[in-house]
């Protein structure tokens, strides 16, 4: 299993296959996206690896010994931290309507049936990438956001002490900074909540 470091803008993409070459070709066919690919061998190496790591989307075979793709499926979606992570099933079989909806019931966003258009599976993944993308980059501003929330409330505390401080010709130059500090919080709290 490749255990390529993930860095806060690369989106990582787990592939699950028993069968080597199967491995090979989603390798061949995703590595023009220049994002980590990592393997697992198994349901069991899947979980390992999504509890080491965050993944923009995983590509999980159906039918592998041990834990299968839907088990596996169902423990994703069963676990806090990897719950969200976008599934896409990939089946060696004709897919049947009620094959598909075992995989949609267990939480695929999508199922696709190998042999695969390789231009339709990049694509598909492409989308969970630049979703993933746009959710770590919401993150970053919000924890920024946050921030600058918690610095303009220890301002405001600040301002708001020497106004108990200081004397009465000094109040309308405090006033006038809590006047403007509080318009920048509610500036911020406005910019967040739109």
């Amino acid at each position: 299993m490749s255990t390529e470091a993930p860095t806060p803008d690369r989106a990582s993409i787990l592939l699950v296959d028993d069968m080597e070459d199967n491995l090979v070709a989603l390798e061949a066919v995703l590595g023009s996206l220049n994002e980590p690919l990592v393997r697992a061998r198994s349901g069991e190496e899947a979980m390992k690896a999504l509890l080491r790591q965050k993944f923009a989307v995983v590509l999980l075979d159906v039918r592998m010994p041990g834990m299968d793709g839907f088990e596996t499926a169902s423990n994703i979606k069963r676990l806090d931290q990897t719950k969200d992570v976008p599934i896409i099933f990939l089946t060696g079989t004709e897919a049947d309507s009620g094959y598909a909806f075992r995989g949609y019931a267990t939480g695929a966003a999508d199922f696709l049936t190998k042999p695969f258009d390789p231009w339709v599976l990049r694509a598909k993944v492409n989308v969970f990438l630049d979703l993933h993308r746009k959710n770590r980059q919401l993150e970053r501003m919000l924890a920024q956001e946050q921030e600058q929330l918690g610095e303009m409330a220890k301002r405001l505390s600040a301002i708001e002490t020497e106004l108990e401080r200081s004397g009465p010709a000094d109040v309308p130059e405090v006033r006038a900074q809590l006047t403007r500090v509080e318009e920048i919080l509610r500036d911020l709290r406005r910019g967040r909540s739109q």
